[in-house]
């Protein structure tokens, strides 16, 4: 028996239902998510830019899916993109590393 992978490309389109069970809350985050989007001190692009390097950091495949396209509709190039992917891993990688302090402590209290 084939099962459906999870991730289908085709419920990104589906994204705008969300307000179908919570009608409220849903158009308070789409306001909020449209205001967020608008041009301000950051340009349209910059703030699609950061959503997709954040769409790698938090691994959503559809988020990835939809920035991909909108870095490209907001005039990103690949080498625009492919470097804001790179800072948000060197930012994951970081941060995993900033941690190993806190290890590094607790040895030298163990063994030293």
């Amino acid at each position: 028996m084939s099962q459906k992978a999870y991730f289908q490309p085709e419920d990104l389109k589906k994204f705008g239902n969300i307000t179908e069970f919570q009608e409220a809350m849903g158009t308070k985050f789409f306001d909020y998510y449209n205001e967020v989007f608008k041009e301000g001190a950051l340009t349209e692009r910059e703030k699609a830019l950061i959503a997709l390097a954040v769409a790698h950091t938090v691994q959503c495949p559809y988020c990835i899916d939809a920035y991909t396209s909108t870095c490209l509709a907001k005039g990103a190039d690949e080498e625009q993109m492919m470097e804001a992917v790179h800072v948000s891993a060197a930012i994951r990688a970081g941060a995993s590393l900033v941690n190993s302090v806190m290890m590094m402590n607790q040895v030298k209290q163990v063994v030293m």
